[in-house]
Formats: C-alpha cells, structure tokens, sequence
C-alpha cells in the first residue's frame, strides 16, 4: 500500500470512535485531512467540530460541518488527529504543519486523543524529527540560544507564521530520551509558546495504518 492509502486506511478507523460524539476536535494534517473527508459523511450525526488551526476550519465549512469555539462547548469527547513521530508510550512529536499551539490545547481539552499515524511515523526515541518550537518573535534568537545549550540545532521555519501570529524553531539532533522533562524544560523558556512534544498529554489510543491491518496501540 501507498503511504496515503496507508493513511485513508487508519482516518476509517477512526470513525468509530466518534460514534454517539456530540462534538468531534479535529486535528491538522494530511492524514487528519482524510478523516474530515469522511467525516462529513456523517455531519448529520454530531453538533460540530473545534478545529486546531484556520486550515482545517476552512476544510471543515468548505464539507458544511459547523466549527465550534472550543470556549463554548467545554470538555471534547473525542480529539482525531495525526503525528510526525509517536514512541512506544503514545507520546508524540507534533507541529510539522505549524498548528502545535491549537493542537495541544484541544488535546489537553479533550476526555480522548485518538492519534491516527501510518508505520513510517512509529520511532523508539523521540527526536529525529526536528521538533517545532512555536515561539514569539522578538525572542527567536534567544530561544534559538537556549536550545543550543540543550544540545539542538535549531533552524529558523522562515516564511512561515503561525495562526496566532508566531513563528517557528525546528530544532534538529535531538534524542529525547526523557519527553516530560524535556517538555517541560523548553516550555519553560522565556519567549517559548509552546514545543510540539505531547508527553506531559500522551495519545490515549494510536491507530497505525499497517497494510493489511490497522494496528491499536493502547
């Protein structure tokens, strides 16, 4: 199988956990991009979705699925969405589209995150990914410092603004061996948004589109 019907194959999947969900979050990517095509199939089933980023808004209203304000709808039952790497504890590197900030705010909000990856995203070390860093602009360089310090090469995502209007630090040679840790160090970076590492909030289930099966990692 392809790479993308490795994709379509774990975004089916994922319909059935949104079954009986009043309100779906929906992620961003191309994997992501898939579930909403079929998701709309089944618009008449739930009240809407809370989008991670104004890309998969327009996708969302383009198939008439309501957007919903995460402000307005508390708690999300279900959050579906991709990943450009994942560990064997479901924790993940994010943010290769941009959307890390929105992502892990409707993750954090949601009672399930249901990653959907195909094989070529699973890695037993976190980090050969370059991992995306949202920061604000004026501190770019002084993050970019920082990162240094811990051991990463971080390279400037030039043209590239974010939804919230920030920009981004892919930093390169990382082996992350303590995700947690190193979540909560980076966060904790004066200037730092926030960095694309869901560990302090993990998956709850990965599904992995893997040929002939779709593999559950719970």
């Amino acid at each position: 199988m392809t790479q993308d019907e490795l994709k379509k194959q774990c975004a089916k999947a994922a319909l059935e956990y949104v079954k009986d969900v009043p309100v779906v979050g929906v992620g961003t990517g191309s994997t992501v991009n898939f579930f909403i095509e079929m998701l709309a199939d089944r618009k008449a089933d739930f009240e809407g979705a809370v989008s991670s980023s104004e890309g998969t808004t327009q996708r969302l209203k383009e198939l008439g699925i309501p957007v919903l304000d995460l402000n307005n709808v508390g708690e999300v039952e279900v959050y579906i969405d991709g990943a450009d790497e994942v560990d064997p504890r479901k924790m993940l590197v994010k943010g290769g589209g941009g959307a890390l900030t929105r992502e892990k705010i409707i993750a954090s909000a949601s009672k399930k995150f249901v990653c959907i990856a195909d094989q070529t995203k699973l890695v037993d070390v976190l980090g050969s990914f370059p991992l995306p860093i949202e920061v604000l602009p004026m501190s770019r360089s002084y993050v970019a410092r920082e990162m240094v310090k811990l051991g990463g090469q971080p390279v400037w995502r030039e043209n590239f603004i974010t939804d919230n209007g920030n920009v981004i630090l892919d930093v390169h040679n990382l082996e992350i061996t303590n995700a947690i840790e190193m979540e909560k160090t980076i966060n904790d970076i004066t200037g730092v948004v926030t960095n694309g590492l869901f560990a302090m909030r993990p998956a709850d289930l990965v599904l992995v589109g893997k040929g002939d099966v779709v593999e559950v990692m719970e």
